[in-house]
C-alpha cells in the first residue's frame, strides 16, 4: 500500500474503562482507503470494544485523538460515525425481520419528512441499484425473516452500501454459513474493497482470515500485538499470536473398533429430513459428522433427542430400543444435546450464568418438594465453573454478558451434569475463537476418554478431521461415505463434501 495514502481511520492512545476494568489500553491503529483488514484475537481481547468506539457506541478517556477522513473528530456518537460513513454490520445484523428485503436495504433513503409517506418505488429502485452494483440477486419483496442467514447477511450488506459507507465493519459474518455461502460473501466483500470501500473483517476463521486480507491486526488483552501485512503471518503464526501459546495441530484420531457399540442407529428416516440412515457410535469414541447446508445433520440430531420424532427405523442405546417421543425421554436414556443456536435454544440469555447452569440438573438436585436450596444452586455452579475452566464476570451475571467460549461452556456444562452416556454437539466452536475451540475439544477428549460417546456436527471439515475418530458425510438426507483420519486425509473428506 503506498505509504503517502492518508489513513481513512486514526486511532492513537485509545484506552477504554468500564469501572475499573480497562478493555482497550492505549490502542494505536489505522484503516487504509479499499483494504480488507482483519482484526483478530481471543474472547475478551478488545476487538468488540474498538469497534464501538469507532461507531461511537464508548467513548475512550481523554487524551485519545480519532481522525475520519483525515479530520480529527472530537465527539464521536452513532450518528456521526454514521454520517462520516462508518457501518457496522454485527453478528445478529440488526435487520427489521418483519420488512421487506428491499424495505431493509433502502430504510433510511426512503423515509420522507415525518408528514410524508414512505416512497416505495423509490426504495425498491434503491434497493436494486445496489445488488445490481454488488452482483446480488435478492427477491425484494421477500421477508427479511424468512430468508437464510447467507441472505441475511448480504441485506445487511447491501444496507450499508445504501448508507454510503466508507468503512464496513464485519463481525463474524461468516460464523454461520457454509463452505459456499463463505465464497459467495467473500466474493462480495472483493466487490466492495474494488468500488474502494475499507472493511474490517473479524473472524475467528483462520484460513479465511489468510485468503481475504491485506493486513492483520492483532489483538490481546485490551493490548494490540501488532499490525502485519498477511503474506508476512502463517496461519499458525496467527494462533499462536492470538492466544499466546503453540497451537495443537497434531491428529486425535484413535483406533476405537475394539470398543462395544453405544447407540445403534438402523434405518431411520424421517419425511423430508433425513432417509434410511444407519450408523453405530462406540463407547469412549468421538464421531464426525459433516456435510453441506440441508445435509440433514441437524435433523438427525434432533431425531436422536426426542425432538423431531423419526417416522421410521430404531435407535438402541446400550442395547436397548428407545421409544422417543420428547427430549425427556432421551434425557433419561441418557443423551444430551448442545444445540447450534445456543443463543436462541441452547441458552436463557435474561438469566445468570447460575441459573442456566443448573437449568438441566434441576429434577435432580431439587427436594421433594420441587425446591432447590439457593446454596446448593451456587456451589453446584461453581463446580462446573471450575470443571471447564471458565472465565466469568460473576456467577450471578447476566448470561449475554459473556464471550462465545465461555456461553458455550456453559450449555456443556448444563448438559453434562445430567451426566449422559452420549453428548451430540451441534456446531460447538460456532463464534468462538481459536483459543476457547481448543479447551472446548480438550473437554470433549478428556470425556471420550472416561468411556462418553460423542457425536460433533460441523461443517468444518478441518475441524472434524483434527479432532474425531471416525467421520461420517451426509448428503441429502443420507449417509454418503465414511472416513477415518490417519488413513484419509483432509482433502479427501473436502472433495466428498463438495462433489
Amino acid at each position: 500500500m503506498d505509504a503517502t495514502t492518508t489513513a481513512l481511520v486514526r486511532m492513537q492512545a485509545v484506552t477504554v474503562r468500564f469501572g475499573d476494568a480497562t478493555a482497550l489500553h492505549a490502542l494505536d491503529w489505522d484503516v487504509m482507503p479499499g483494504e480488507v483488514h482483519c482484526l483478530m484475537g481471543s474472547n475478551g481481547s478488545g476487538k468488540s470494544t474498538a469497534i464501538k468506539v469507532l461507531s461511537g457506541v464508548h467513548a475512550p478517556q481523554p487524551g485519545a485523538r480519532i481522525d475520519i477522513g483525515g479530520q480529527t473528530v472530537q465527539r464521536l456518537d452513532p450518528a456521526l460515525a454514521k454520517s462520516l460513513g462508518i457501518q457496522v454490520i454485527y453478528q445478529d445484523l440488526s435487520l427489521f425481520p418483519n420488512l421487506s428485503v428491499a424495505e431493509n436495504i433502502a430504510f433510511d433513503q426512503a423515509m420522507g419528512r415525518w408528514w410524508a409517506p414512505v416512497r416505495r418505488r423509490r426504495q425498491r429502485e434503491a434497493a436494486q441499484a445496489v445488488m445490481r452494483r454488488l452482483g446480488i440477486a435478492l427477491p425484494l419483496d421477500a421477508r427479511v425473516g424468512d430468508l437464510p442467514i447467507a441472505g441475511r447477511q448480504l441485506v445487511a450488506i447491501c444496507r450499508g452500501m445504501a448508507a454510503r459507507a466508507r468503512l464496513l465493519f464485519m463481525d463474524e459474518p461468516t460464523a454461520s454459513l457454509t463452505r459456499a455461502e463463505v465464497d459467495a460473501l467473500l466474493a462480495v466483500v472483493r466487490r466492495l474493497q474494488a468500488d474502494g470501500m475499507a472493511i474490517v473483517f473479524v473472524s475467528h476463521k483462520l484460513d479465511e482470515v489468510m485468503e481475504i486480507a491485506d493486513r492483520v491486526t492483532v489483538l490481546r488483552d485490551g493490548r494490540k500485538l501488532g499490525t502485519w501485512p498477511a503474506e508476512q503471518l502463517s496461519g499458525r503464526q496467527l494462533a499462536t499470536l492470538m492466544t499466546g501459546e503453540e497451537v495443537d495441530e497434531r491428529l486425535h484420531a484413535r483406533d476405537m473398533s475394539a470398543a462395544p457399540a453405544l447407540l445403534e442407529v438402523r434405518g431411520l428416516g424421517r419425511d423430508g429430513d433425513y432417509e434410511d440412515v444407519s450408523f453405530d457410535v462406540r463407547e469412549g469414541e468421538i464421531l464426525g459428522l459433516t456435510g453441506l447446508l440441508g445435509a440433514g445433520r441437524t435433523e438427525l440430531a434432533l431425531g436422536l433427542f426426542g425432538m423431531r420424532r423419526p417416522d421410521r427405523g430404531s435407535i438402541r442405546l446400550g442395547g436397548r430400543r428407545l421409544v422417543l417421543r420428547s427430549n425427556r425421554d432421551a434425557m433419561a436414556a441418557g443423551i444430551a444435546y448442545v444445540p447450534e443456536d445456543r443463543q436462541s435454544i441452547g441458552l436463557n440469555l435474561r438469566q445468570s450464568v447460575q441459573d442456566n447452569l443448573v437449568l438441566a440438573m434441576l429434577p435432580r438436585l431439587s427436594g421433594p418438594l420441587g425446591w432447590l436450596p439457593a446454596s446448593r444452586r451456587a456451589a453446584t455452579a461453581a463446580q462446573w465453573r471450575d470443571r471447564l475452566h471458565m472465565r466469568l464476570p460473576a456467577l450471578d451475571a447476566p448470561v449475554h454478558q459473556l464471550s462465545g467460549g465461555n456461553a458455550q461452556r456453559v450449555v456443556l456444562a448444563r448438559w453434562l451434569a445430567t451426566a449422559p452416556r452420549l453428548l451430540i454437539l451441534d456446531s460447538p466452536t460456532v463464534g468462538v475463537d481459536i483459543g476457547n475451540r481448543q479447551g472446548i475439544f480438550e473437554i470433549v477428549h478428556g470425556l471420550a476418554a472416561q468411556g462418553m460417546a460423542v457425536i460433533v456436527i460441523s461443517d468444518e471439515v478441518a475441524e472434524v478431521h483434527a479432532h474425531c475418530d471416525r467421520v461420517l458425510h451426509m448428503r441429502g438426507g443420507r449417509m454418503a461415505g465414511e472416513f477415518v483420519p490417519g488413513v484419509h486425509s483432509e482433502s479427501q473428506i473436502e472433495e466428498a463434501v463438495h462433489a
